[in-house]
């Protein structure tokens, strides 16, 4: 789903056709998006009323289809970022692909991303304590494997304490700026900061395209 999320990231700020899009997903991204995956991602964001696509006439070339956002689309983003289920909590790629937009949610929204990923994390450190026992028992796989678990271990630890000092921060207007921040994780417009407006009945909709795009993306 994260794709999802930085396609529509790139089309918030204006129509760009397929293969300049495909192009900044790759340079912000560093992950070869291939066209299998853009343009269904794109149809069923169109589906959804979130894209539309036009045709862009070129002289002696066959037309380019240009991908625009809709207000939709705009909802779509916002309610995307806004909600880790916890099925996705898990993986680092969906919380961090929220997290550099953070600018686009409000506090409270913020709070909910963070604390699904916090709870995410203490599962895997109970985790991480059971296969601790499970390698030290083990006559096979003690020291390596050890070395291992004793490293995930600690990233996970070291994360729990970052996922609390970014609670903190999560209300604050402007967070102290970071170095080394990657373009992925910056890559929307910031809206205002009570988040975007919604078009009328426009909010169960679009939570029923989020269900629809999630299920389909799976």
């Amino acid at each position: 789903m994260f794709l999802d999320i930085v396609i529509l990231s790139h089309l918030q700020r204006g129509p760009v056709h397929g293969y300049e899009l495909k192009r900044r997903v790759t340079a912000t991204t560093a992950y070869a998006l291939h066209n299998n995956t853009l343009y269904p991602a794109l149809r069923r964001f169109e589906e959804a009323g979130a894209v539309v696509k036009t045709a862009e006439q070129q002289e002696g070339r066959p037309p380019r289809h240009v991908y625009e956002l809709t207000d939709v689309g705009r909802e779509l983003l916002h309610d995307m970022l806004a909600e880790l289920p916890p099925e996705l909590a898990s993986e680092e790629a969906e919380f961090l692909t929220r997290l550099g937009q953070f600018s686009q949610l409000t506090p409270p929204e913020r709070r909910r991303v963070l604390q699904a990923r916090a709870d995410a994390l203490q599962a895997q450190a109970r985790h991480m304590e059971a296969l601790a026992e499970q390698t030290a028992a083990s006559q096979r796989n003690r020291y390596w494997g050890g070395l291992v678990v004793a490293e995930l271990a600690g990233r996970v630890e070291r994360e729990i304490a970052w996922i609390a000092s970014l609670t903190a921060l999560a209300g604050t207007e402007t967070a102290p700026a970071a170095t080394g921040t990657s373009p992925a994780l910056a890559g929307g417009a910031p809206t205002d900061r009570k988040g975007p407006k919604r078009s009328a009945g426009g909010a169960g909709a679009v939570a029923g395209s989020v269900r629809r795009l999630r299920h389909d993306g799976a």
